[in-house]
């Protein structure tokens, strides 16, 4: 062979390496890409899957705290219902004082303490929302410590 033609052997097989190492670079930056999408797909998807998870929690939670509280009203709507009926009476610590006449000895005074009907609605009115402040709070509460602080 002439020297000319090993010199185009030589510049081909120069030219080839060459082609070979950028094709060779390329694809390891292109692989490069695809593994950081691979991850980042992964990523986004165990966060999807946590938030999932997470609005599942709440959700339970959520419907544990509103059947509570559903069922802390219907028992004080019976408690006054029962109330109001007189088939149960409302027992609070009170004192009453003295009106300053006396009765007849032996003879009780007319009617006992009791409530007017407004302080009884105020009364349970009253429960009402301390039973729901409470459900509320307990229910924030529990929230806080397994989503918040997880």
């Amino acid at each position: 062979m002439t020297p000319k033609a090993w010199l185009i052997i030589g510049a081909e097989l120069l030219l080839s390496l060459l082609l070979i190492y950028i094709l060779f670079d390329q694809i390891s930056t292109e692989k490069k890409r695809a593994d950081d999408a691979t991850s980042l797909a992964k990523q986004r998807q165990e966060t999807i899957d946590d938030m999932t998870v997470r609005q599942r929690d709440v959700a339970t939670l959520d419907a544990k705290y509103t059947g509570e509280l559903a069922d802390a009203k219907k028992q004080l709507e019976n408690l006054q219902r029962c109330v109001s009926t007189g088939k149960c009476g409302l027992h609070i610590n009170a004192k009453c004082p003295a009106n300053g006449t006396t009765s007849a000895t032996g003879m009780d005074d007319a009617t006992g303490p009791r409530l007017t009907d407004a302080a009884e609605r105020d009364y349970f009115t009253l429960r009402e929302r301390i039973e729901t402040i409470t459900k509320q709070l307990t229910g924030l509460q529990q929230y806080v410590r397994e989503q918040c602080l997880k």
